[in-house]
């Protein structure tokens, strides 16, 4: 609706666009003639100015109707004010074919580290070898950090190549994560043309933390680019979490994205809670993956059925520090248990994280009501061949499980977020500016249609 202002005064012709306020201002009348019937007839040269006058005003709105509104990519962005940082992954779809140590290369990456994140089998021979099918989606693990007061990845360098231009390298190579613009900005280079063959960029990749928790829970946060039949809904459901919590993470005011957006998903996790002095303190691995630690020798897992990290001798492991737990003949990752006429005595020997080479243990003894069952891993797949559809996270945990469980979410009705501000709750520093799709005057300029052409014909 137009706001009801005086039809002469300053602001009303400053907000009416010219060619509506045209089109809506009245017309000079004719003087008025006694009525005859009307039949309709082909326009001649003899019909009346105003006919055509309707005629263009319709046509415009109609021209104006057929094109959405335009709006660039949006990202959510993290603010942030201490020089800490997290783990964090970007999705990534690859440009081409790749080997596993070319694509690691890319972003500089190890390529065990690549491939555990995905679930993929490192005991594969010749694993770092195998070409991996362009087009396949993976998520590439980064380091997120805080940089000029908002959190990004800046460590990650490129070296250009003859046919490289900004656009091809943020659209193409890094599968639009970047924009060619952001990398100018990074590298400040004023002319996008000018790049040399052989030149260093730094490529700011987008992430968030979030102190990488999501609803209290332990999460690792996965930077997703929208693709063009992506839905929020649709989102949602692939990575195991709801609609409401994607709208509080990304600050949206109504579950909508449209393709290139970047938003931030929330993949439940487990965490290490390691002692501080120890170099993998602030291991997090995704639900449905895998970690490895402790200079190849420690892997560690995460689900199914649970929240709660498992860790175990690596297939990796070649020269490493005892992982045996003291005053006990146990090795890391090893369970016993002894049934009693009361319950189940168990006992386990557990990862404590790694210090200057050295691989700490816990021995842990605890009396539960039922003996463990056999422990179940994420499953492996060995490095994929060809296009694949992206695997789904292992089921959330259960309370027969002995795992802290929360209740299902969903949407609460009377709750109104505006664009670009986090809903009540929701993580600090959310923000995005995620766009419409629809053209907002659509509704509007329906109803115009027919008023101007009913009004053009009469």
């Amino acid at each position: 609706m137009f706001p009801h202002l005086p039809p002469n005064s300053p602001s009303s012709l400053h907000h009416q666009n010219p060619l509506i306020f045209f089109c809506f201002s009245p017309s000079p009348k004719p003087p008025k003639t006694l009525k005859t019937p009307k039949t309709l007839l082909p326009m001649s040269s003899s019909s009346s100015p105003s006919s055509f006058f309707f005629f263009f005003c319709f046509l415009f709105f109609f021209l104006l109707s057929t094109f959405p509104t335009l709006s660039s990519s949006k990202s959510t962005i993290e603010p942030c004010s201490v020089s800490d940082s997290c783990n964090a992954m970007v999705g990534y779809s690859l440009y081409t074919d790749l080997k596993v140590s070319e694509l690691a290369t890319l972003f500089q990456i190890d390529p065990i580290s690549l491939l555990t994140a995905n679930a993929v089998d490192v005991s594969f021979p010749d694993v770092e070898n195998q070409i991996l099918p362009a087009g396949l989606f993976l998520k590439i693990p980064i380091l997120c950090s805080c940089v000029d007061g908002i959190r990004k990845s800046a460590s990650l360098r490129y070296t250009t190549r003859a046919s490289d231009t900004l656009a091809s390298i943020a659209d193409s190579i890094f599968s639009g994560l970047v924009s060619a613009d952001q990398i100018g900005v990074a590298n400040a280079i004023s002319d996008p043309s000018a790049i040399d063959v052989g030149q260093t960029l730094v490529v700011p990749l987008p992430c968030t933390c979030f102190n990488n928790s999501d609803n209290s829970l332990p999460a690792v946060y996965l930077s997703y680019v929208v693709r063009p039949a992506d839905t929020v809904a649709g989102i949602a459901a692939r990575y195991a979490t709801t609609v409401t919590d994607l709208m509080t993470v990304n600050g949206m005011g109504i579950p909508a994205v449209k393709a290139g957006d970047i938003i931030a998903v929330p993949l439940p996790a487990c965490s290490s809670g390691f002692p501080s002095f120890t170099s993998d303190h602030d291991l997090i691995v995704a639900n449905g993956s895998y970690a490895i630690t402790a200079g190849h020798c420690v892997q560690c897992s995460c689900g199914p059925g649970n929240l709660n990290l498992y860790c175990t001798p690596s297939s990796l492991a070649a020269s490493c520090s005892s992982m045996q737990c003291s005053n006990s003949n146990l090795m890391l990752g090893s369970v016993t248990s002894q049934l009693t006429s009361a319950g189940c005595n168990v006992t386990a020997c557990s990862y404590g994280g790694y210090v200057n080479g050295t691989i700490l243990t816990n021995l842990y003894t605890s009396f539960q009501p039922q003996c463990p069952g056999k422990h179940l891993f994420p499953p492996l797949m060995p490095p994929p061949t060809k296009l694949i559809q992206e695997p789904s996270f292992a089921p959330a945990p259960s309370q027969s499980d002995g795992a802290v469980t929360t209740k299902p979410k969903s949407l609460v009705s009377g709750t109104l977020t505006l664009p670009g501000f986090p809903p009540a709750n929701g993580p600090s520093g959310s923000t995005s500016n995620v766009p419409l799709v629809v053209n907002p005057l659509s509704g509007f300029l329906n109803a115009l249609f027919l008023f101007l052409f009913l009004r053009f014909l009469l």
